[in-house]
């Protein structure tokens, strides 16, 4: 076989030198070259992800490097198309120009062979025989023959000729694997997108880019029930019947009609321990309109459901609608009372809070998440720190991870949790994560209340104790007392009549004094003039001599948890409430509270929103897809098999032997050859060489 292409005779030498460097062996190499590297990116770079994923990854600059060249779509980009076009036309052009001579190099005997000329093959010998040379020719051609080769007796003018071969179908491999290389291509190329796009270039199909109902999207966004190949997906919740699935294209997406449609009676999930998915399955019902014919089913994982053509898989699962009912409570100002709101995901719910409107959009639900809750100590301070670095562990050990820890491994199932967003009238919006149950952390029930600026982020959780009742009112009673200056003044004087003794009460300008400090201790930590919370203390703290330091954020946070002690019956004593009795379990709760009435400071949201109740609604995500050209990839890779195989396992011979007349009766000589030379061959040529040569 020749590297070079088809030589084509014509005037035009461009003409001529393009055929041959298109048909030519090696240009094909180099395109299956081309193909694999382009096959390596596209399994490395994630295909058809988000915009900010490729952003966050790559940077803005080599983002649209990459989108310009197609690397994030790599399988239906055009450069890729075209290689495979090419390679098939190229591929094609080599099996044209090769095949025919190798059909009939298999059918050729090779008769033209001269005595001289076997004596100069490597692997010859020659006998004798008391015989005619006709009947020597004919026990020649029937040992052959017994040894499977097939024969052929040709006289010649000095002697004659027994011509044998086996193993000539080895060149079938070489047509089968080039042939299978373009079947698979072309399978490959009904299989791609590449019917899509000629309806979008020929038939006027367009991306939908808008929103609404499926049914009034015009037509030019749809695809027929007789478009040969489709890849798409079809969202159902529990109930629902769909018979429309939505192909995502470069910025909007194609309806595909099917030619069936699908009701989703019950979607089923199972989870392992860790949290993670084990078994998903819809039971589904179809309906056959056409031919008035309706069937139920079930699809798992990996076991679609095949029907005219079209198979149904098990993609993944998504929220259906999930009714909810909340409560809300005020996370800034004095208000303390608390709302009703609903809601339901993948919709948005009108709310207005601290004087402007914002709106929620509920974006997910999980009815059970395994956390690992094991950390260690939280509130540990370590000396050698500032007390900048001291207050930050502190706020990091209350607003962190919500119980996920590197070094231990403590799963449980903390309860369901409801995701939303909360957009304000200018657009801006920041995402936050409530779960419905308290998690006991650090021997402690706390409400986690998570918070992240970007999709990229974690959620950072504010943990909000859990009171008596098991709720977060109590800790919302103190929030709303810590904003309000009366009863921060209140607190102040109680804590000043509670901490002055007998000998100091004669001494009205000492309690004056530490009412006023009390008071500014707590507007302090309220956020007068500061940011509130630590931050503030830390940075009051910073503005005092290094060496006194230590001492005054003793007597600061010591008078702090006095004053706070005090808002707190101040607040229950307005609200009607009995005094709290003072024993452990209250101070670890209000030391608790303090810690997370600092971190709402960061909380950055004028509500809190607790889930009370939930309607759970399921919605299965099934893909579904018509490849016609898949039996035709099969057929190239039979082909492909029965290729490498009749290459690998198949050895041409072919064997001369050249009969004359001498003084002694026959003369014989027996030459040769194959395409490779391997030991079987050697054992082979030297059983032929005894085996010939005997009498009988």
């Amino acid at each position: 076989m020749s590297t070079t292409g088809i030589e084509l005779k014509t005037r035009r030498r461009w003409l001529a030198e393009a055929v041959e460097l298109v048909s030519s062996m090696r240009f094909a190499i180099s395109l299956l070259v081309l193909l694999s590297i382009a096959a390596i990116i596209g399994t490395v770079v994630t295909q058809n992800s988000i915009m900010p994923n490729y952003v966050n990854q790559f940077g803005p600059f080599w983002y649209e490097v990459f989108r310009a060249f197609g690397i994030y779509t790599v399988y239906t980009s055009w450069w890729f198309l075209a290689i495979l076009l090419i390679l098939i036309v190229s591929t094609s052009l080599c099996v044209i120009r090769n095949a025919p001579k190798m059909v009939r190099d298999m059918r050729s005997w090779r008769e033209g062979v001269r005595e001289e000329s076997l004596r100069n093959f490597r692997h010859k010998t020659e006998w004798t025989a008391p015989l005619a040379p006709d009947a020597l020719a004919r026990q020649t051609a029937m040992r052959l023959g017994h040894a499977g080769y097939k024969v052929r007796i040709v006289e010649k003018e000095h002697g004659t000729l027994v011509v044998a071969k086996q193993g000539a179908g080895n060149k079938f491999g070489y047509i089968f694997a080039h042939t299978a290389i373009i079947v698979i291509l072309l399978g490959g190329m009904l299989d791609s997108e590449l019917p899509i796009r000629v309806q979008q270039w020929f038939l006027g199909k367009t991306p939908y880019t808008g929103g609404g109902l499926i049914a009034d999207v015009p037509g030019q966004h749809r695809l027929s029930v007789a478009n040969p190949t489709y890849r798409g997906n079809i969202l159902l919740a529990e109930g629902q019947t769909g018979q429309t699935a939505t192909i995502p294209q470069g910025g909007g997406s194609l309806l595909q009609e099917l030619p069936f449609a699908i009701e989703l009676k019950k979607f089923h999930i199972d989870f392992y321990s860790t949290g993670m998915p084990k078994l998903f399955a819809s039971d589904v019902v179809v309906h056959d309109r056409a031919e008035g014919k309706t069937f139920p089913a079930t699809i798992k994982v990996n076991e679609p459901l095949i029907y005219k053509g079209v198979a149904v898989y098990q993609s993944s699962f998504e929220d259906g609608g999930t009714k909810l009912k909340l409560t809300g409570f005020p996370m800034a100002g004095k208000e303390a009372r608390a709302f009703d709101i609903a809601g339901e995901v993948n919709g948005a719910t009108e709310l207005k809070a601290a004087g402007s409107t914002f709106s929620v959009e509920w974006s997910g639900f999980r009815p059970f998440n395994v956390e690992n809750t094991a950390v260690n100590d939280p509130r540990a301070v370590t000396k050698g720190q500032s007390l900048n670095e001291q207050f930050a562990a502190t706020l990091g050990k209350a607003s962190g991870s919500a119980g996920k820890s590197a070094d231990n491994k403590d799963l449980k199932n903390v309860g369901p949790s409801v995701q939303y967003k909360l957009r304000d009238q200018t657009g801006q919006a920041r995402e936050f994560m409530n779960y419905m149950q308290p998690v006991t952390l650090e021997g402690a029930q706390v409400y986690l209340a998570g918070v992240r600026d970007n999709p990229n982020e974690s959620f950072r959780f504010l943990r909000i104790p859990a009171d008596d009742k098991h709720g977060v009112r109590e800790w919302m009673r103190l929030r709303a007392a810590l904003a309000d200056p009366l009863l921060r003044a209140e607190a102040a004087r109680r804590y000043a009549a509670r901490a002055v003794s007998p000998g100091q009460a004669a001494q009205p300008e000492f309690s004056e004094q530490l009412r006023h400090s009390a008071e500014r201790t707590l507007g302090m930590f309220a956020g007068d003039g500061t940011p509130g919370g630590f931050v503030a203390v830390a940075q009051f703290l910073e503005k005092i001599p290094a060496a006194e330091q230590e001492k005054a954020a003793g007597v600061f946070i010591k008078m702090l948890n006095g004053v706070l002690w005090d808002l707190w019956q101040a607040a229950r004593a307005r609200d009607g409430e009995a005094p709290v009795e003072g024993n452990d379990a209250q101070a670890r709760f209000l030391q608790l509270a303090t810690n997370a009435l600092s971190d709402s400071f960061f909380y950055g949201a004028p509500v809190y929103l607790q889930l009370e109740e939930f309607n759970e609604v399921k919605a299965s995500v099934l893909q579904v897809t018509r490849s016609p050209g898949k039996k035709i990839v099969y057929l190239g890779c039979t082909l492909l098999v029965a290729g490498i195989f009749a290459m690998f396992y198949i050895r041409e011979r072919r064997l001369w032997v050249w009969v004359r007349q001498n003084d002694n009766g026959a003369h014989a000589l027996m030459a040769m050859s194959t395409q490779r030379k391997t030991l079987d061959f050697e054992k082979e040529f030297a059983e032929l060489a005894a085996k010939l040569p005997q009498s009988a």
